[in-house]
C-alpha cells in the first residue's frame, strides 16, 4: 500500500518550528525564582538545555549592571558562581544570549531569606552589645540602620546620645553599644542597610539586676605567679607567635578602619602595653587580656619572656615602660617590684599641678623616643589615677647609604591622580625580592643594621581591590611563611628608587580596644593586683607612631617605595603598597604600615 507521506512531512515540519517557537518563547519569558540562605554557594546555569553557544556571545548582569566580584562567572561564560552568598547578593540575575538569529534570555530571582539572627541576655543596668556587619565585600558607604521592633528608629548618630553609641561608623562592624539597659530595653532589634538588607536581628532579653556585691579583692591580691622554668625552649617561640598573631589582628582591625589611609601603627609597644596591665589584671580582666594578646591562659613565663624580647631587641630598638600615679593610691607593694623586675618603670606620684603633670608626661615620651614623638597628652585630669606609657625608638641604617636625588619622583595613587615626591636612589642596591604565591605579591627585603628587615609588600596591579587582596591573606602564618622564604632567597643588585617620607599617625586606640574585646576595662575592671581598695575604669588610650626615611636608614619605623631600571631586576613601587619592619634578633613584627599617599603624615 502507497502512503502519501507528503502531508505528514508537512505536520512535522510545522511541529518542528511550533517546538522551537515555543521553546523560545520560554527562554524569553523564563524568571527562577531562588531562597538561599547566607554562607551558602549558589551556581546559576545560563541555559537550561544543550546549545552551542561560544562564550563570547554570552553576559551576566545583576540588578541591570556587569557583574563584579565576588560573583565569578565561568571561562565559557555558562555558569555563574556566588561563594559565600550574602545578603548583598539578593536580586535579579539575567543571563543574555545572542546570535545571528536568536536572542534568549534567562533570569534568576534570589531571595536571602534569613539575616543572622542572635538571642542575647542582659541584666538591668549593665551595658550590652548588639553586634552587626556588612558583608566583608561590601564597600561601606553609609551606617547601617539599626530598628527596635514597629519600625522604632534608633539614632545612633547623635553624639550627645549617652544611651546609644555606633562603635565603629563607617566600619563593616556596625555594632552599637546600649548603656544601662532597663527591662523596657527589651525585645527585638534589627539592623539594615540603607538598601533595606537586613543583616541582623537581636532578641534581647534583659533580666532583673541581683543585689550587687561590694567591691572585695578577696583572693586576688597575690603577685603574678613566677615562671618556674626560665630556660624554656618553648616559652619564647610561644611568645614570637603570639605577638605575630597579636600584631596581625591588630592589623585587620586598624585597616578595615581605616581603608582609605596611610596606616602606622607599633605592636610591640601596644603589646608590651597591655602586658604590663596583665601584671596587675585578675579573675575575668586577665583572661580577657590575655585572649587579647593572643597568649595562652596562664602562661606565667610572658613577662619574663618580655623582658628578654626587649634586651634581645636593644641593638636597634629602645623600649621603655613608666607608671604615673595619684599619690592617694596605694599600688600593690608586690606590682611595683614586678613592675621593676620585668619592665624597668618605677611608678613616679603625679603632681597637683595638670600643666606640670602634661609637661612632665610628654618631657618623658620625648626623652624615651629620643624626640622622635614630643607631645602626647594635651592636658591631664584632675580625676586621673594612673597611667601606664610605653615608648619605643627604632633606629636602623642602609646596608649602603642611598643619596637624595634632586629629580624628583612620581607616585600613582589609587585613583590614579600623580603626585611628586622627593626621591632617594641607588643604582646598585644589594635586596632580595620574591613573588609570594600565597599573597599575589612581589616583597622585597631590605637588610638593616641591629639584626632587622625592611619588607615592602606590593600588589601585582595598582588596585584597591588588589591591595585589600593582599590585607586580607596577611595573617600570622602567611606573614611567617613569607619571612622564612625571603630569609633564605639570595639577594641580588637592583636599582632602588625610594620616597623621602615621614609618617605620623595616631589611630584611635578606644576604638582597637574595644574590637581587642577589651570593652570591660571601661565599665571597671579587676585590677586587684595593682590596687585593691577600689575599682578602677579606663578612661581613654592612646597611641601614636612615627616613621621617617632619610638617606642613612630608618627612624622609627619604615615605608617605603621602589623603582629600578630595565637595565636590573626590578621591583617598582611607586604606587601604594604595605611594610614590615621585622626584628630578625627577636622574631617578632616592630612596625607595619600602608601607604596610600606619600605626602601624608597623617
Amino acid at each position: 500500500m502507497n502512503l502519501d507521506t507528503s502531508g505528514y512531512s508537512r505536520g512535522m515540519s510545522l511541529l518542528a518550528i511550533l517546538c522551537l517557537l515555543l521553546q523560545l518563547i520560554f527562554e524569553l519569558s523564563s524568571c527562577t525564582h531562588l531562597r538561599v540562605i547566607p554562607g551558602s554557594t549558589l551556581e546559576l546555569p545560563c541555559l537550561m538545555f544543550q546549545q552551542e553557544v561560544s562564550g563570547d556571545a554570552i553576559t551576566w548582569k545583576f540588578n541591570g549592571k556587569d557583574i563584579k566580584e565576588p560573583v565569578r562567572v565561568s571561562k565559557d561564560g555558562f555558569h555563574l558562581k556566588i561563594s559565600p552568598v550574602t545578603p548583598a547578593n539578593q536580586g535579579e540575575y539575567m543571563c543574555l544570549v545572542k546570535d545571528e538569529n536568536t536572542e534568549l534570555i534567562n533570569m534568576y530571582n534570589i531571595t536571602v531569606v534569613a539575616s543572622v539572627g542572635y538571642t542575647i541576655k542582659a541584666i538591668q543596668g549593665k551595658n550590652v552589645h548588639l553586634p552587626c556587619h556588612f558583608p566583608s565585600t561590601s564597600q561601606v558607604n553609609s551606617n547601617a540602620l539599626w530598628i527596635k521592633e514597629a519600625n522604632e528608629a534608633l539614632n545612633t548618630e547623635d553624639e550627645n546620645n549617652k544611651k546609644i553609641e555606633l562603635l565603629y561608623p563607617l566600619d563593616h562592624d556596625q555594632t552599637i553599644l546600649l548603656r544601662e539597659v532597663a527591662l523596657e530595653d527589651a525585645g527585638v532589634y534589627h539592623c539594615e542597610s540603607a538598601e533595606k538588607e537586613k543583616l541582623s536581628t537581636i532578641y534581647l532579653i534583659v533580666e532583673v539586676a541581683p543585689t550587687p556585691e561590694p567591691h572585695s579583692c578577696s583572693n586576688f591580691t597575690t603577685p603574678w605567679e613566677p615562671c618556674l622554668d626560665e630556660n624554656s625552649r618553648t616559652a619564647e617561640p610561644i611568645l614570637q607567635e603570639s605577638t605575630t598573631e597579636f600584631s596581625m589582628k591588630l592589623f585587620s582591625y586598624l585597616r578595615e578602619s581605616y581603608p582609605f589611609n596611610n596606616l602606622l601603627f607599633s605592636p610591640i609597644s601596644i603589646s608590651a602595653t597591655l602586658s604590663h596591665l596583665l601584671l596587675g589584671a585578675r579573675d575575668n580582666t586577665r583572661k580577657s587580656i590575655e585572649r587579647a594578646m593572643c597568649v595562652p591562659h596562664n602562661f606565667h613565663c610572658v613577662h619574663f619572656q618580655m623582658k628578654k624580647l626587649r634586651e634581645k631587641l636593644s641593638s636597634s630598638l629602645q623600649m621603655a615602660s613608666q607608671i604615673y600615679f595619684n599619690p592617694l593610691m596605694n599600688l600593690s607593694e608586690s606590682f611595683i617590684d614586678q613592675s621593676i623586675q620585668f619592665y624597668d618603670a618605677e611608678p613616679t606620684r603625679l603632681l597637683e599641678n595638670s600643666e606640670e603633670n602634661t609637661a612632665m608626661i610628654n618631657s618623658w615620651v620625648a626623652n624615651k623616643t629620643k624626640n622622635k614623638i614630643t607631645h602626647l597628652v594635651d592636658s591631664i585630669s584632675s580625676n586621673t589615677q594612673l597611667m601606664l606609657l610605653n615608648a619605643v625608638s627604632f633606629s636602623g641604617q642602609w646596608k649602603v647609604k642611598l643619596d637624595l636625588k634632586q629629580k624628583k619622583g612620581q607616585f600613582v595613587k589609587l585613583n590614579g591622580d600623580i603626585v611628586r615626591v622627593s626621591v632617594l636612589y641607588h643604582s646598585k642596591y644589594l635586596a632580595t625580592m620574591e613573588h609570594v604565591v600565597e599573597l599575589k605579591a612581589q616583597v622585597a627585603r631590605f637588610a638593616l643594621s641591629g639584626d632587622s628587615s625592611l619588607y615592602i609588600i606590593l600588589p601585582r596591579h595598582n588596585k584597591l581591590e588588589d591591595l585589600r587582596y593582599v590585607e586580607q591573606r596577611m595573617t600570622d602564618t602567611a606573614v611567617r611563611q613569607m619571612i622564612q622564604l625571603m630569609k633564605t632567597a639570595s639577594p641580588q643588585h637592583v636599582e632602588v628608587t625610594l620616597p623621602q617620607i615621614k609618617l605620623d599617625v595616631q589611630p584611635d586606640m578606644n576604638v582597637l580596644m574595644k574590637k581587642l574585646g577589651l570593652s570591660s576595662l571601661y565599665e571597671g575592671a579587676n585590677l586587684c593586683g595593682l590596687y585593691s581598695e577600689d575599682k578602677v575604669f579606663l578612661d581613654d588610650a592612646r597611641h601614636r607612631a612615627l616613621l621617617e626615611l632619610t638617606e642613612k636608614g630608618v627612624e622609627a619605623g619604615s615605608v617605603t617605595s621602589l623603582t629600578f631600571s630595565r637595565s636590573f631586576p626590578s621591583f617598582s613601587a611607586l604606587r601604594p603598597f604595605i611594610l614590615l619592619l621585622w626584628s630578625d634578633q627577636g622574631n617578632v613584627p616592630l612596625f607595619i604600615g600602608r601607604v596610600i599617599d606619600p605626602l601624608e603624615r597623617k
